[in-house]
C-alpha cells in the first residue's frame, strides 16, 4: 500500500497527540483494539507525524483499515503502511473527504452517474471507524473498495 497521507489537524484526538506530533505507539494501539482491530505481530513506529507499520495482516481490507484507523486520528500527517496480508485482494481507492461531501455523493463521484445507492458499500466499507452514514468530517480519509 505505500504511504498515505492525511490531515493532521483533524481526527480522532488520542492521550498525547498533537497538531506537531502522533500519540505514543501505546496510545495508537489502544485505537487499533478500539476498532476491533488487532495489532498483534503488527511493529508500530512513530516519527514525529509520522507513523510506520510493518507485519502481517489477516487481509488486504484490514491491512487498509489499520492504515486509516491509525491516520484518521490527531497529529498524523502519514502512515507508511508496509503490511503484507494473509488474503491479498484488489486495493481499495483511498479518498479524503472535503467540505460537503456525503456518502452518496461520493459513491456517484467514484462509481458513475446513478450509483449514490452504493453508499452502502464505503459505509460497510469503513466499519467499525464510521459508525454511522452521516458520520463523516471533511479532511477524514475513507476507503472506495472496488464494485464486485
Amino acid at each position: 500500500m505505500g504511504l498515505l497521507s492525511f490531515i493532521k489537524d483533524v481526527g480522532e484526538k488520542l492521550f498525547g497527540a498533537s497538531e506537531a506530533q502522533a500519540a505514543s505507539v501505546d496510545e495508537l494501539k489502544k485505537e487499533l483494539d478500539k476498532h476491533g482491530l488487532s495489532a498483534d505481530g503488527l511493529n508500530i513506529q512513530v516519527d514525529g507525524d509520522k507513523v510506520t507499520v510493518t507485519g502481517e495482516a489477516a487481509s488486504t481490507e484490514e491491512a487498509e483499515k489499520i492504515t486509516l484507523a491509525l491516520g484518521n486520528t490527531v497529529g498524523v500527517a502519514s502512515v507508511d503502511n508496509q503490511l503484507t496480508a494473509k488474503q491479498a485482494a484488489p486495493e481499495a481507492q483511498m479518498y479524503t473527504v472535503k467540505k460537503g461531501d456525503n456518502l452518496w455523493k461520493i459513491a456517484e463521484a467514484h462509481y458513475g452517474a446513478g450509483q449514490g445507492a452504493k453508499h452502502t458499500v464505503i459505509f460497510e466499507a469503513n466499519k467499525p471507524m464510521l459508525t454511522h452514514p452521516d458520520k463523516i468530517y471533511p479532511g477524514q480519509v475513507l476507503r472506495i473498495p472496488p464494485l464486485n
